[in-house]
């Protein structure tokens, strides 16, 4: 089983970050195929740069995806996801939309706490659309973005605890969320000062595009998610402009 990790940012440092964390949780038999972002930002940190990452996740599953039985979207907000599950057909699982769904499965409301302060109202609109606005309690932002924490973890840890601490006393909630691929990892050692679990994005996206390769869903041939009809294309990468232009 040949899994593609697609980190949608340019920063190399974060996709093997992602690969550490994964690493033993990787089942015998399962090959994880790396992909970085060819363009774009190095971190995402603003709904610009999530917009173009978007166009990065497409233009690297259309060069790396190939063999794969399934795509990990390994970035938090999962830029380009829809498209992805449009375009592809194998089980596309984002690291965002597994987690909230995780989080939302341990019953009771939960907060999410993440690096950048841009990140609050595009958190708000993401769980909304997946229908669980009713249980978001808050997303809790941390000035460092994700990139300076996945630089110095261990000076982040106390500020990251203490987030999550707040909303737990503030919001109610009963679960907390580390979101990002820049706090893959942490959440073990942020858990012992909470009180509530605790919940890695990771590697809950990582559980999720597991039992998803292991148990396909079938691909729509009708709706949203159907594979679309072949459109001509100018100025894209000749990988993308093949992928939507061949049927």
């Amino acid at each position: 089983m040949r899994i593609l990790v697609l980190n949608p940012n340019t920063s190399a440092e974060m996709t093997e970050l992602v690969l550490r964390v994964l690493a033993p949780m990787t089942p015998a038999g399962v090959e994880l195929v790396p992909a970085t972002g060819r363009f774009g930002a190095r971190y995402i940190s603003s709904r610009s740069a999530g917009a173009i990452a978007g166009h990065a996740a497409l233009d690297a599953f259309a060069e790396h995806g190939a063999g794969c039985d399934a795509v990990y979207l390994a970035c938090f907000g999962d830029p380009g996801l829809m498209a992805l599950k449009e375009i592809a057909g194998v089980p596309v699982v984002g690291m965002a939309e597994a987690a909230c769904r995780q989080a939302a499965a341990q019953g009771g409301c939960f907060s999410i706490v993440t690096g950048g302060e841009r990140w609050g109202p595009i958190l708000t609109e993401f769980t909304a659309a997946l229908g669980l606005d009713g249980r978001l309690a808050a997303v809790e932002t941390v000035a460092p973005t994700g990139g300076d924490i996945a630089a110095d973890p261990d000076g982040s840890i106390a500020l990251l605890a203490e987030a999550c601490r707040r909303t737990v006393a503030r919001d109610g909630a009963q679960a907390v969320i580390l979101g990002g691929a820049g706090l893959a990892g942490l959440a073990a050692r942020v858990e012992p000062d909470v009180g509530v679990p605790v919940i890695c994005s990771t590697q809950a996206g990582f559980a999720a595009v597991l039992d998803a390769a292991r148990n396909p869903p079938p691909k729509p041939v009708q709706g949203d998610l159907a594979l679309p009809a072949a459109v001509p294309s100018i100025g894209l990468s000749a990988g993308l402009a093949r992928l939507l232009g061949e049927r």
